[in-house]
């Protein structure tokens, strides 16, 4: 055996951890990376270190989130021993497993370890389970760590399970893992700590905040620069810390010329780069990588890190169907990570790519996958496992309910599980093919339609996504990558392999490529089945279109897909701020294959409307497929209770006042009405808009309920519509014309209407009708004093009052004063308050 496992610091832990899982059988192990917990504890905890004594050999399980990661752990174990992989140490990832007779330790994904778990959940043979990387907080890691916990409390209680975290914060796996007994042991392993010296390099002019998947190509100028500062200022390799493969492929091109071997680490990277950067190299070297070498990797040789401060986190818009990644700020725990791997082996130093004072806007931990990510795959695992709506699971965080909500929608839509959510057989055919849901549907359903492997093609098309330089047209990519040789292709031919291995051997069938992919893309994605909004696009535009989700969507510039009327969407996102999705994979579709694809999408409906444009009710009969209109026909006789709909739309947009037509009468009684609302309340009705909308069943039948169009709604009675408003029940109805008199005899006898339109209401009559009147009436029960308007012989305001009795003896003199000259045919008596009033001329002398 290699001696160098006596050098790693977890070494130290071993006893601690033996004697944990001896006494409970479960423990939660602490260790920083590069202390050797990934790769000498499950050594140790299969027996096969030489001087632990005569520990007895068992089968030990190693779960990890990335595939990269198991296959690297699974090389650093056997030369530890001294072995290759495929002896006693074996691994296993999707498409690929290298275990023979003699294997003890087996490093898996998340993955394949559930699949098992849903094949026997004995997991028979397994001693024990160590889930490495636990701190990561991926999905499939917490969901078996929940199922795990499930088999030991009801199957196998002698079943070990470890759950290993780079970082210290092990109280939540510690309670989890106890149970009901309590905490389970937690076991602690400190590792060399070298110093590190942090040197904030923030960029030297703003750049803008990442959206999306779009990093401001200023910050990855600063960032490419930084790394040539840390070659000058510092020695050993360097690791650079970025968000994702198309920024790694960014800074790469800005430091083509540096003098330095460049690295480019990834989980799409070929197998000849990952192992050159996971082995010691000569000269120097500059490794960029994702977050997959935060923990679950030792890179050697690295003195110095140099970190963008970005992360890469899943984001689905539920109401849209649209998922992806957007680029967030790496959390305060990352951030500490990545500025550990520079001290991993002497001190280092960390260049941050921020100014200091960003770090307290920052989040302290990463947050979890379950809380952000698509739950359909999650939702199916946990219907498989007997658990539809995971409550009964032992996870570190509940599943939000809206997304599991969308999650069990889609699912019953796949046909994997019925009403009750449980998992139907198809349901469970569709789990154990190891895809997504949505991509499972469509080799299952794809493969009769259209042979097997060019199903399992298209769908490895989907799983394994194909490089963006490839373009966007998924029929094309598909012709290149079936010629091709390099890493992708190699990629993806494993992934056909490994599809056509579950799936029935359906022979070819007569449908061109183009339309097979389009049909098998489609079938994954039927909500995201696009039509062109415009027919004949101008030469060189983009045509818009709409998918039939309801959201817009458009194709790149330079697209190869041109403007095909119809489209399969395989992925999308929608940039910040944007109103429509941007196409970043599809296929070319036709109505007819849309039409069998999105077959349980189609709908024949009555769409009964009030057009805004015309301001008129319009009746059709639509076929459409989802959001997306396929064929309509004006419809002769729609339902009166889509019309009376349709016409309630109608009076809410363009307003009861503006619909209805309202002669003197009845606008003065909904005046008069409104002003007894507003000055007593109940039981006088509000007679707003707003108010007479909603209360259209009391006052607006059986006229609403005939109408047919809006003529109808302009030749209703609204006077007499609205006397079914009056409380008449009560009796106070009775009252409306003592509380609030249409009209109101003056002193000269005439009968003059009262305006009730304004905020108090108005009297307006010519001032010696008014002579010898005291004071006007108070309405509404004497709480609204009348205000009067007195009027010139002209009819024009001459003054405004509340109060006649104070404009008799002070205002009055100014008034007759100007007027008498002007009108001396009236009478202008200089006590107004004992003439009489008239409404005649005096006599001609």
């Amino acid at each position: 055996m290699n001696p160098a496992w006596r050098d790693l610091p977890v070494r130290t832990a071993l006893p601690a951890l033996h004697r944990a899982l001896d006494r409970r059988g479960v423990a939660a192990l602490a260790a920083p990376p590069g202390t050797g917990k990934t790769t000498l504890v499950p050594l140790a905890l299969a027996g096969l270190l030489t001087e632990e004594g005569d520990r007895p050999v068992r089968r030990v399980l190693v779960a990890e989130p990335r595939r990269l990661a198991v296959r690297a752990a699974a090389r650093r174990m056997a030369w530890l021993l001294g072995s290759t992989v495929g002896a006693e140490v074996g691994h296993t990832v999707r498409g690929e497993r290298r275990v023979g007779p003699d294997t003890v330790v087996e490093v898996v994904t998340t993955g394949v370890l559930l699949q098992r778990l849903q094949r026997d959940q004995e997991l028979p043979g397994v001693d024990v389970v160590v889930l490495d990387e636990c701190h990561e907080r991926h999905l499939d890691a917490d969901t078996a760590l929940a199922f795990l916990l499930d088999v030991r409390a009801a199957l196998r209680p002698e079943l070990r399970i470890v759950c290993a975290s780079a970082t210290s914060d092990t109280a939540a796996w510690a309670e989890l893992l106890g149970g009901a007994e309590g905490p389970a042991p937690v076991v602690e392993a400190h590792g060399v700590s070298h110093p590190v010296d942090v040197v904030w390099a923030p960029p030297p002019r703003a750049v803008r905040p990442a959206h999306g998947t779009r990093v401001d190509p200023a910050l990855l100028e600063h960032v490419a620069a930084t790394v040539r500062r840390a070659l000058t200022e510092c020695r050993g390799d360097v690791l650079c810390f970025l968000p994702g493969v198309g920024e790694i492929t960014r800074v790469a091109g800005l430091l083509a010329d540096a003098p330095a071997q460049l690295l480019q680490l990834h989980g799409r990277a070929p197998q000849s780069v990952q192992d050159a950067a996971l082995a010691a190299g000569e000269g120097r070297r500059v490794v960029l990588s994702t977050a997959v070498a935060e923990s679950s990797l030792t890179v050697p040789g690295v003195r110095v890190v140099v970190d963008a401060g970005l992360a890469r986190e899943p984001r689905t818009d539920h109401a849209r169907g649209l998922a992806g990644l957007v680029t967030v700020r790496a959390s305060l725990a990352a951030a500490r990570q990545r500025a550990g791997r520079a001290g991993r082996e002497a001190p280092g130093t960390v260049y941050r790519c921020w100014a200091e004072a960003e770090d307290a806007l920052a989040a302290r931990w990463p947050t979890p996958e379950i809380a952000l990510a698509d739950l359909t795959p999650f939702a199916l695992q946990a219907s498989c496992w007997g658990d539809p709506d995971a409550t009964g699971l032992a996870l570190p965080d509940r599943p939000p309910a809206g997304a599991m909500a969308a999650a069990r929608q889609t699912l019953r839509a796949l046909g994997a599980v019925d009403a009750d959510g449980r998992a139907t057989a198809r349901g469970v055919r569709l789990a154990r093919t190891g895809l997504h849901p949505r991509l499972a549907r469509a080799l299952v359903d794809g493969a009769p339609a259209v042979g097997a492997r060019r199903a399992a093609e298209v769908v490895a098309l989907l799983s394994e996504e194909p490089p963006r330089a490839l373009g966007d047209d998924l029929g094309a990519v598909l012709r290149t990558v079936r010629d091709r040789r390099d890493p992708y292709p190699g990629r993806w031919r494993e992934e056909v392999r490994r599809l056509l291995r579950g799936v029935d051997g359906s022979p070819a069938t007569p449908l061109p490529d183009a339309t097979a992919v389009g049909l098998v893309v489609a079938l994954a994605f039927p909500e995201r089945i696009a039509r062109a909004r415009v027919e004949k696009p101008e030469p060189g535009a983009r045509s818009p279109y709409l998918m039939a989700s309801g959201t817009a969507a458009e194709l790149a510039p330079g697209t190869a897909l041109g403007s095909v009327p119809w489209l399969a969407v395989a992925a999308a996102d929608r940039p910040a701020g944007s109103p429509s999705a941007r196409v970043l994979h599809a296929a070319a579709l036709d109505e007819e294959t849309a039409r069998l694809a999105g077959a349980p999408l189609l709908t024949t409906r009555e769409e009964v409307r009030w057009d805004v444009r015309r301001r008129e009710v319009t009746a059709r009969r639509v076929e459409s497929l989802g959001a997306v209109e396929l064929a309509a026909a004006t419809l002769d006789r729609p339902r009166p209770a889509l019309l009376r709909a349709a016409l309630l739309e109608g009076l809410a947009r363009e307003g009861v006042g503006e619909l209805l037509s309202w002669p003197a009468g009845a606008a003065g009684l909904r005046e008069r009405l409104a002003f007894l609302h507003a000055a007593l309340g109940e039981p006088w009705p509000a007679v707003s808009d707003e108010a007479l909308l909603a209360r259209a069943d009391d006052w607006l039948e059986p006229e609403l309920s005939r109408a047919r169009r809006r003529s109808d709604l302009a030749r209703i009675d609204t006077a007499g519509a609205l006397q079914r408003l009056l409380p008449w029940a009560g009796g106070a109805a009775g009252r409306l014309d003592e509380l609030a008199p249409e009209r109101i005899t003056v002193p000269s006898g005439s009968r003059i209407r009262v305006d009730y339109s304004g905020e108090r209401p108005v009297l307006a009559v010519k001032l010696q009708e008014l002579f010898g009147w005291a004071a006007a009436p108070a309405l509404a029960g004497g709480r609204v004093p009348l205000t009067v308007h007195l009027l010139s012989p002209a009819g024009r305001p001459a003054a405004v009052t509340g109060d006649l009795a104070s404009f008799w003896r002070e205002g009055y003199r100014a008034v007759r004063a100007e007027l008498r000259g002007r009108y001396p045919r009236h009478p202008w008596p200089e006590d107004p308050s004992t003439a009489e009033p008239t409404r005649r001329l005096n006599a001609r002398r």
